[in-house]
């Protein structure tokens, strides 16, 4: 007994087997071994993303940190901003004392940051009191200013004469600047 199938039977069975043959080829040669590599690039990708939620939470934490400590200290920011004129300073200060005089005093040491004045007064009083509201004065203006120690005051008659020296504080050069290749910072 022979067994003759129809031609279009043999077409559809062989394709079916064909196709078996690939999805199981497909599987085993493409599919798992992707599937591993999605697996270890799936942890990661896991860890990369807590790692950067752990930096942007650090990074929101310092800039609101930062925020808030550039609001409270607004005034100190704008008084590194403002260049200290010293005719200007004289000018307004000079109604605390009979005579100011402020002189510029040239140093060689690290003092990117500030300069440094010697000032001289001449006040007629019978106590410090002009020289007390002076510092008042200057603490609420718009330069930052230091009056560092030892501060003579020395009387002569109705006159008390007082010097000290006073460091003016200034916006230094930034030094986040990437440098290009070859320069040398700036002294």
């Amino acid at each position: 007994m022979k067994i003759s199938f129809p031609r279009h039977t043999v077409y559809t069975i062989s394709f079916t087997i064909f196709l078996i043959i690939f999805a199981i080829w497909f599987a085993v040669g493409i599919l798992i071994p992707e599937g591993k590599n999605y697996r270890k690039n799936r942890t990661v990708l896991l860890k990369e993303k807590a790692n950067l939620q752990k930096y942007d939470d650090f990074y929101k934490k310092t800039l609101t940190i930062y925020n808030e400590k550039k609001s409270k200290n607004r005034y100190i920011i704008e008084a590194l901003n403002n260049n200290f004129n010293p005719q200007k300073f004289t000018n307004e200060y000079h109604k605390h004392f009979i005579s100011l005089s402020l002189s510029k005093i040239d140093y060689h040491g690290k003092t990117k940051i500030y300069d440094i004045y010697e000032v001289n007064t001449t006040s007629k009083i019978k106590s410090p009191t002009n020289f007390y509201s002076f510092l008042d004065a200057i603490n609420k203006s718009q330069w930052l200013i230091e009056v560092t120690f030892p501060i003579n005051f020395t009387r002569e008659g109705e006159l008390i004469h007082s010097s000290f020296k006073m460091h003016v504080y200034k916006k230094s050069k930034d030094t986040n600047v990437t440098q290009k290749k070859g320069e040398t910072p700036s002294s």
